[in-house]
């Protein structure tokens, strides 16, 4: 009889990884999940303009939530990672169109609403494909299916008076009988300043409440508030059809903002307000569309009416006098929508020295 003991098989210990090998799988690691974390959860970003003062400051960084809305699927999937139009300090592009997909939008806990902060796509941004435009932030004034109208700077939503931002800004004039320091605007929470008429006054961006305060020096003669009189006419304000729309910065519509399901009559009247959402946002071919004043041809037919096939919303900037919006190039698509701004993390003053530029009463501030 025979008996075999169990033997211990042999095995050889487990190569370890190189230095190159190991720190390489580590970056690797790291580049995926931020990635994820990016496109499905937060993302920063900072203001470089002032066409959100005073309600968001040039100089802010911000937390955008991808979760309220839902983050979106990639239309432009060849990218390289956390970067948007270039690579990182160069002008080279950092993205292929040759593949373009369908985007669809995930599941959010929310949807945008009246008075919410939104990043998005700027729509005008014909250079880049849609997920890749220039991002721009703004206050969400209109949502889908709202009628909209300003009548002498004031917003009304379906007939009704919306309150204007806590901080809202306007341009107004100054006439000076002296120069006026740096510091004196500084101290009155002025920092959207020009000088103008031969270098006796300045044109400024402020609060109401400023303004008023401001007629109360003795070194300035006069303080005119700058607004488009109702009745005067801009041709570059939406719809660009001044003949027949005749609107102004601080004067427009009563008209519809788009909503998805929504069928609309297609006529003269109608087509400066909806031809480019239908022509641009609706996913048909380049020259699919074909308008002219009386007609909307798609595919070569003619027709009468049409449904929108996504939501549409109308964006404007609390600095309403220096601010390129909605007013300037039309609805923003529901697949622009980035994500809603929730939270300053850090603020730096761009023209403080080193040691006064973080405004410290700005950090994680939530946005409003």
């Amino acid at each position: 009889m025979s008996i075999r003991f169990w033997t211990k098989k042999e095995t050889k210990p487990k190569q370890k990884k190189g230095f190159f090998r190991e720190w390489g799988d580590a970056i690797l690691f790291a580049v995926v999940a931020a990635t994820l974390i990016r496109w499905a959860t937060f993302e920063a970003y900072t203001i470089p303009t002032p066409s959100m003062e005073k309600s968001l400051l040039v100089g802010d960084y911000l937390f955008v939530s991808k979760l309220h809305y839902g983050p979106r699927t990639p239309i432009t999937p060849l990218q390289v990672p956390l970067t948007h139009q270039t690579i990182w300090g160069t002008n080279i592009p950092s993205y292929s169109d040759a593949i373009q997909l369908k985007s669809y939008r995930l599941p959010g806990f929310s949807t945008v609403k009246n008075n919410d902060v939104v990043v998005f796509n700027w729509p005008a941004d014909v250079a880049h494909p849609t997920d890749l435009r220039m991002n721009y932030i703004k206050r969400c004034i209109g949502i889908a299916g709202d009628k909209i109208q300003m009548k002498d700077m004031q917003v009304y939503i379906n007939d009704k008076l919306v309150p204007e931002p806590e901080r809202v800004q306007y341009a107004y004039g100054l006439l000076t009988t002296t120069p006026i320091n740096s510091k004196f605007f500084k101290d009155n929470d002025i920092t959207d300043i020009q000088e103008a008429f031969g270098g006796i006054g300045y044109v400024i961006n402020t609060t109401p409440a400023t303004a008023e305060k401001l007629k109360g020096y003795d070194f300035i003669k006069e303080v005119v508030l700058y607004k488009d009189s109702i009745g005067s006419v801009r041709a570059d304000v939406f719809p660009f059809k001044p003949s027949m729309y005749p609107y102004n910065k601080d004067n427009f519509g009563p008209f519809i903002i788009p909503k998805e399901g929504m069928t609309v009559d297609i006529n003269p009247q109608t087509i400066p307000l909806y031809e480019m959402a239908i022509r641009k946002y609706e996913g048909y071919d380049k020259d699919a569309v074909v308008v002219s004043d009386d007609k909307i041809l798609i595919n070569g037919q003619e027709i009468k009416q049409y449904t929108f096939k996504q939501n549409y919303y109308w964006m404007m900037g609390d600095n309403r006098h220096n601010s390129e919006d909605s007013r300037y190039w039309g609805f923003v698509p529901e697949d622009h929508i980035v994500g809603k701004a929730v939270l300053i993390w850090m603020s730096a003053d761009p023209s403080e020295s080193l040691f006064n530029k973080i405004r410290w009463s700005r950090i994680f501030k939530g946005i409003e």
